[in-house]
């Protein structure tokens, strides 16, 4: 039986948009195979809490291959054997979701949480976090990448298989009040579809409530392709709100890449600091009732006196 631990990185919180996967084989109570790989997630929206965590860019996925490619050449490994993760019903949560966004089938799997036996075999009063329980053991690695990730479970499962004796991993259930949990074969779901981006035409434009006041105004510096600095503002019309840009095609009404950039969640090129921003954004987008569209407003300009 294939044994070996997973860890995912999502871009925001659907659990479909993984931007990292990591994994580790063991075999022999050893590591004997590490892989780690990016994935472009469906729409290229980042929350700026994930990207505190991971650091990862929606310009480091942009060239990516999505999920079911990415995941294709350790489906078989990981349907057929036993998978660890630490807070697994997190990881394994993202794998299920990340197959059934692209209406692939969800197979059963089977998984034990390194989480749950870091709690029984290395309890501590300070927690059981992977960086916590890696730290109290010597296991070295970095934190928040999805291949380092998987390792340092892959490590803590082996630890656990010296520290109480087991044969091996997949012995753990027999030495500890532990049970290996299957998630059943999951329904077919339908493919996933970007919310609110019908009738963007050719023109910079998103989804935004009629009416709706901005608690505070929204504001996001943007470094533009040759280095000039604009503006991209949120701003209340009698018809609804909208962005605004400041360089040339947002001038001329044309759709901006400075614009989709922010209703993308892409912070590549983000001047500002106002990441939290960014989020605000989204969810004013989310919110909006289908069917309500605004558009850049040309930008005037004012000569000099």
């Amino acid at each position: 039986m294939t044994i070996l631990a997973i860890d995912f990185e999502t871009a925001n919180e659907r659990r479909d948009s993984a931007c990292a996967v990591g994994l580790a084989w063991i075999e022999g109570n050893r590591v004997v195979r590490r892989e780690s790989r990016l994935i472009r997630p469906p729409e290229l929206r980042f929350a700026p809490g994930n990207i505190r965590v991971h650091g990862i860019l929606p310009a480091d996925v942009r060239g990516e291959p999505e999920f079911p490619a990415v995941m294709a050449e350790f489906l078989a490994d990981l349907e057929g054997g036993l998978i660890l993760a630490h807070n697994a019903p997190f990881d394994l949560g993202v794998l299920r979701a990340g197959l059934a966004a692209y209406g692939l089938p969800v197979p059963a799997f089977s998984y034990l949480c390194t989480l749950q036996i870091a709690r029984q075999v290395f309890p501590d009063p300070a927690g059981c976090g992977l960086g916590k329980v890696a730290a109290r053991l010597g296991i070295r690695f970095e934190h928040h990448d999805a291949g380092e990730d998987a390792y340092a479970c892959a490590e803590i499962a082996l630890a656990a298989v010296q520290e109480t004796g087991a044969e091996d991993v997949a012995g753990l259930p027999r030495v500890l009040p532990l049970r290996v949990t299957t998630l059943p074969a999951g329904p077919d779901l339908p493919r996933w579809r970007p919310p609110g981006r019908e009738g963007l035409g050719g023109r910079a434009a998103f989804v935004a409530r009629r009416g709706r006041q901005a608690e505070d105004e929204i504001r996001f510096a943007i470094r533009g392709s040759t280095g000039n600095r604009y503006e991209v503002a949120l701003e209340e019309r009698p018809f609804g709100l909208y962005l605004r840009c400041t360089c040339m095609a947002g001038r001329n009404r044309r759709r901006c890449r400075h614009v989709d950039a922010m209703v993308d969640g892409d912070v590549t090129d983000l001047v500002s600091t106002n990441l939290a921003d960014v989020e605000r954004l989204r969810r004013l987008i989310a919110s909006a009732p289908a069917g309500h569209r605004v558009e850049p407003e040309r930008v005037r300009r004012v000569q000099a006196a």
